[in-house]
């Protein structure tokens, strides 16, 4: 199945309460909702059809809780290849109904069985290959690989009308297969073949691959990607070895962020996993080929040797001893058994900065609603966790206290540095006042290896100045200017100074941290710089727990803004002297002038 976070569809009401069952039953599924009537979805969307295609030609699995029809109207334009089409699974409203419509080898059987389990429902599945046998040929368990899928049919229909189908297990733990109650036979025609030996292009044999052999790999800094492909291809082919029993890619942790390594891993549709060098060190007697050189650069006597053995664990065999090429070693090892990647070394660390806007879910992106599902592990302020709701089901949650941002950002770069899948959650966008300049701070000032080596991400969010602007209309229509008024991390000065430049220049104004318990001279102070350069009716706007219960939104005179009327969740935005209001409808607006209009009689 794919590994992107499944899209639970709701399209109204009725359907709420199925659907947030299977969010919790499917771990890091996305409640992706119709706006008009599903509030506070993880997804928000507008456009049906237009939603549930961009979903399918993504590769995600739809789970969509409403009519079948639905779901096949929206993707039937898009149906060219059932072996690259996601599970799409229908789910009635009521739950006592559940049938996979497309990739049922794929996921979507699985999908539906979990989701019976769930909902207590019936799962119809279709498939003859799996109804009758609960095993689909053409996909295998994962890690597995399928050399001839175009065979897996005609064996499928052999084994329907009751075989015998002759099963060679050449390597591997071939379970799901033997134990299937499907009529295989030490002899029989059709054959499956499970090995991880290379096959012959014309194959008669149904040819499977199990995950078997760990592929070890060291290389010099930045060697190209197609210099340690092309060694490790003419190595495989020399030991006739097959790519598609590779397990994972392995080497040293000094290489997690090896771009070579990382590169070499996605063209073979493989996890790359790290192993401390102490670790590695500890096989050092099973080495074919140990090294002193080497030992003395990272602090074991073989990488590739090293890893290889150390992901195929007790019981391997090292089948192919360090070949060395230029600028670039690997090593393959033999496990006993199947290799289950997710459980050896540890993956590159990831640590995705997020800015989920200022709290309403139809604010925060898809990128990054996306990140925190693909996250493990998510750091933060209680109080902005607290509005992710299901999104944060299955996750270990990790809260600090507002004023502890550093102790957040650390935590948040160790537990990646321990090769997790980290998200460090901030309000509004996570460069504006956020979280994102502190760990790049972290990262300049301290230059640890362990940190140096993850895979950083920044995703952008709404920010309040922008949700507040929106609900007004436009007072950011021209130049304007953001400054912070807390003087804990920047003196008084260089803020009074920030705020004549903004004031002698005439730009709209947002103030964030306008006041604390502690703090409430600084925003009339502010108040009293702007009004020497602009009049005491300028409009102000105070918006308050913008996206979030509680939210209003007032418009007063610059010359009456004073310290009471706000707190740490306002924002204040200051209009210029060409800002104005003007009232259609039923509502005031809000707006600063750019001069199109000017522009346009002139020309």
């Amino acid at each position: 199945m794919s590994s992107k976070p499944i899209a639970v569809i709701v399209l109204g009401p009725g359907g709420l309460e199925t659907a947030q069952v299977l969010c919790e039953a499917f771990p890091g599924a996305q409640l992706h909702g119709l706006a008009s009537c599903v509030p506070r979805a993880d997804v928000p969307f507008t456009d049906t059809m237009g939603h549930l295609r961009d979903l399918f030609s993504a590769g995600t699995p739809i789970v969509g809780i409403c009519a079948a029809g639905i779901l096949i109207r929206a993707v039937a334009p898009l149906l060219l290849d059932k072996r690259e089409e996601p599970p799409v699974v229908a789910v009635a409203e009521t739950g006592d109904g559940i049938v996979p419509l497309l990739g049922g080898h794929h996921g979507a059987n699985d999908l539906a069985r979990l989701a019976a389990r769930a909902l207590g429902g019936v799962a119809a599945i279709t498939t003859a290959g799996d109804a009758r046998f609960g095993l689909a040929l053409d996909e295998p368990p994962v890690g597995w690989q399928v050399f001839n899928a175009d065979r897996a049919k005609a064996v499928t229909a052999a084994l329907l009308a009751g075989g015998p189908v002759g099963l060679i297990v050449e390597s591997g733990d071939a379970g799901w297969l033997t134990e299937s109650g499907a009529p295989f036979a030490e002899f029989g025609s059709p054959v499956v073949r499970v090995s991880h030996r290379a096959a012959a292009i014309d194959a008669t044999d149904l040819i499977l691959h199990p995950p078997v052999l760990a592929l070890g790999v060291g290389c010099e800094r930045n060697v190209p990607v197609d210099d340690l492909a092309a060694h490790v291809e003419t190595v495989l082919a020399s030991a006739g070895l097959s790519a598609g029993a590779i397990a994972c890619i392995c080497s040293v942790d000094l290489k997690a962020d090896e771009p070579a390594v990382l590169a070499l891993a996605q063209r073979l549709g493989v996890p790359a996993r790290f192993f401390p060098a102490a670790e590695l060190e500890e096989l050092a007697l099973r080495l074919a080929n140990p090294s002193e050189i080497v030992f003395q650069e990272v602090g074991c006597h073989g990488v590739s040797e090293g890893a290889a053995l150390a992901a195929a664990g007790e019981g391997s065999t090292l089948v192919v001893e360090k070949q060395t090429g230029a600028r670039v070693t690997c090593a393959v090892a033999l496990a006993s058994g199947n290799i289950d990647a997710a459980t050896v070394g540890m993956p590159r660390g990831r640590l995705a900065i997020v800015g989920i806007g200022p709290g309403d879910a139809g604010w925060r992106t898809p990128e990054a609603t996306r990140m925190i599902a693909e996250s493990g592990h998510v750091v933060g302020y209680g109080l902005y966790l607290d509005l992710l709701g299901n999104l944060l089901a299955g996750k270990t949650r990790h809260d600090r206290a507002l004023s502890e941002e550093e102790a957040r950002c650390r935590l948040a770069l160790d537990l990646a540095a321990r090769g997790e899948q980290v998200a460090l959650v901030c309000s509004g966008d996570a460069g504006i006042y956020a979280l994102a300049t502190l760990v790049l701070e972290l990262l300049d000032r301290e230059d640890r290896g362990d940190w140096n080596r993850l895979e950083i991400m920044v995703s952008p969010g709404v920010s309040a100045l922008q949700a507040a602007a929106a609900r007004l209309g436009a007072p950011l229509g021209h130049d304007f200017c953001a400054i912070s008024l807390s003087d804990l991390l920047t003196p008084w000065l260089a803020i009074e100074g920030r705020l004549r430049a903004a004031a002698e220049g005439d730009f709209v104004v947002a103030l964030y941290n306008p006041v604390s318990r502690r703090r409430r001279k600084q925003l009339e102070c502010a108040r009293d710089i702007l009004l020497a350069h602009r009049p005491a009716d300028t409009p102000v706007a105070l918006a308050r727990n913008l996206g979030r219960k509680g939210e209003t939104i007032r418009t007063i005179r610059l010359g009456d803004l004073i310290a009471d009327e706000v707190d740490m969740l306002t924002i204040v935005l200051i209009g210029n002297r060409q800002t104005c209001t003007t009232r259609r409808g039923q509502r005031d607006w809000l707006y600063t002038p750019r001069g199109y209009c000017i522009s346009e009689q002139k020309d």
